[in-house]
């Protein structure tokens, strides 16, 4: 879903003055984009998944400079959609929408990222990335078992445990969820 430059939902804090604290704008991923989304990435995989190893610093799967290859390849990817939350600090938060090329794909559409600093939580920032990037369409997404926020959020839109489990990195047990 292309989203203008510069669109927010209507009552969202982008709807504030844009120097307002906390305002946003969401905005499709541009090239240039890749080591603020990396940052962005790997400081949400430190405080959310830091947990499951012993030492996120010497972890690869918390590297910054891993993930900035990462997304200057996914930036180019057809049919991966990215769009960013950017305040005035720069990008907060980003989700990555992708066609579903799991050989047991229960939908044709996966919620590939969604990512949102913790200092910008309860924001809104999350459901606008959600909204903008699948809107109410039917989609798939994985999340680790052990996060009863992303559960909580992912319920709130609809989404629901389909009994598919895996691993995936450092996170011992995810699960699928379906809408």
């Amino acid at each position: 879903m292309d989203v203008p430059p510069e669109s927010s939902p209507p009552g969202s804090p982008a709807s504030r003055a844009p120097d307002a604290p906390g305002a946003w704008a969401l905005r499709p991923a541009r090239p240039a984009d890749a080591p603020a989304i990396a940052r962005v990435h790997a400081a949400s995989w430190r405080e959310t998944y830091g947990r499951f190893v012993d030492d996120p610093d010497t972890n690869p799967w918390f590297s910054v400079d891993r993930r900035i290859a990462v997304w200057e390849a996914t930036l180019r990817e057809a049919g991966t959609s990215t769009i960013v939350a950017e305040g005035p600090e720069g990008i907060v938060g980003f989700a990555s929408t992708t066609p579903s090329t799991e050989s047991d794909a229960v939908r044709p559409e996966e919620l590939a990222m969604l990512y949102v600093l913790e200092s910008a939580h309860g924001s809104g920032v999350g459901q606008a990335l959600l909204h903008a990037t699948l809107g109410d369409r039917p989609a798939s997404l994985w999340v680790a078992a052990d996060n009863p926020r992303a559960h909580a959020f992912y319920r709130r839109n609809g989404f629901r445990p389909d009994g598919a489990e895996s691993s995936f990195g450092p996170i011992p047990r995810t699960v699928r969820l379906i809408r």
